[in-house]
């Protein structure tokens, strides 16, 4: 069974980082063990912060702000990891510099920022990407080998959650309106760009929310459907740490992954005529993959990934979109959408 690429034979690039969180420096760890790209420059508001994540992970450059970092001429392309309310406006200022750039999921708020940011990306002539690390992951492309072989036939059911225990803390981001908390852009993405990859784009949205008491999502339960068969039903939560597990099921079987789904994991297929195997490659860490595709589109020329399409992002976003607009949530200072 073909796996993805390893990302050791990706070419060199150089990389950029704005943002300082957990999932920045994973990203880094990554890119340094598992690729043969340079982390060459960190930016910060924060000096202190910038020093520290810089010697961390074997950084030479320290910027404070940002506007330096996309500037920097060293910098090849700009890794975006910054709270979903600024991912726009950085996204935008790396594109002017002229940089390509990899933007964390959820890549916006919402749909209308994303069209601005590829708008501007098409104008520049830059390679633009979602983060979104679950599609390059070997069990994701060994899983789409098996539905595209007819082994469980007419896929009729997905199902997929995330959830994890976050402290109920105004001032963090997960519950800041104005960074655009909540569990969905966070974590329910996952759910929602699994079944976007699996099925496509659902004909019909259907949410249930619970609020917090600053005004985002805490937690959902979204129903897609797909034409007069096909249906997923995911869910996401930022109160309770839940199994994280994903399945694919159809007419002659189903696919059941471990969680978590959209980390490196195993999963078993099921056959409803007995037959059993399981696919399992231990990796210790996963976001070398996307860095490895940004790099191989740079230096083909291509301002878009085939497998994290511009279209597929946007997708993803008018499906968020609309379970937002049912259960009620909206971020102060979020570009107004249709």
């Amino acid at each position: 069974m073909a796996l993805t690429e390893d990302p050791r034979s990706a070419p060199p690039v150089r990389w950029g980082i704005i943002g300082t969180g957990g999932i920045a420096a994973a990203f880094a760890d990554a890119v340094r063990a598992h690729t043969r790209a340079q982390m060459v420059a960190v930016g910060s508001r924060h000096r202190d912060r910038a020093t520290r994540f810089a010697t961390a992970h074997g950084i030479p450059t320290v910027h404070v702000g940002y506007r330096d970092l996309v500037e920097d001429p060293q910098v090849d392309v700009v890794y975006v990891a910054s709270p979903h309310s600024e991912h726009r406006e950085h996204a935008l200022l790396a594109i002017r510099a002229g940089k390509h750039v990899l933007v964390e999921k959820a890549f916006t708020r919402n749909v209308a920022e994303a069209e601005e940011v590829f708008e501007a990306a098409r104008a520049a002539g830059v390679f633009v990407m979602e983060a979104m690390w679950t599609r390059f992951l070997p069990h994701v492309a060994a899983m789409h080998q098996v539905i595209a072989a007819g082994e469980i036939g007419e896929i009729v059911s997905v199902r997929a959650d995330h959830g994890q225990f976050f402290a109920h803390d105004p001032k963090s981001r997960l519950y800041a309106p104005e960074l655009a908390g909540g569990a969905l852009l966070d974590l329910g993405v996952y759910p929602v760009s699994f079944s976007h990859d699996v099925l496509g784009v659902p004909d019909r949205v259907t949410a249930v929310g619970a609020l917090t008491s600053t005004g985002v999502d805490g937690h959902l339960t979204i129903a897609l459907g797909y034409g007069e068969k096909a249906q997923a039903t995911l869910s996401t939560t930022l109160w309770a740490r839940t199994p994280t597990t994903a399945s694919v099921a159809g007419t002659e079987g189903y696919i059941g992954i471990a969680g978590p789904f959209y980390a490196p994991t195993s999963f078993k297929v099921s056959r409803r005529d007995g037959r059993e195997w399981t696919f399992d490659q231990k990796l210790a860490m996963g976001l070398q993959y996307e860095a490895a595709e940004v790099a191989r589109c740079i230096d083909a020329g291509v301002t878009e990934s085939p497998r994290m399409t511009w279209a597929g992002t946007l997708d993803v976003l008018r499906t968020m979109d609309e379970v937002r607009r049912q259960v009620g949530v909206a971020y102060p200072g979020e570009a107004p959408t249709a």
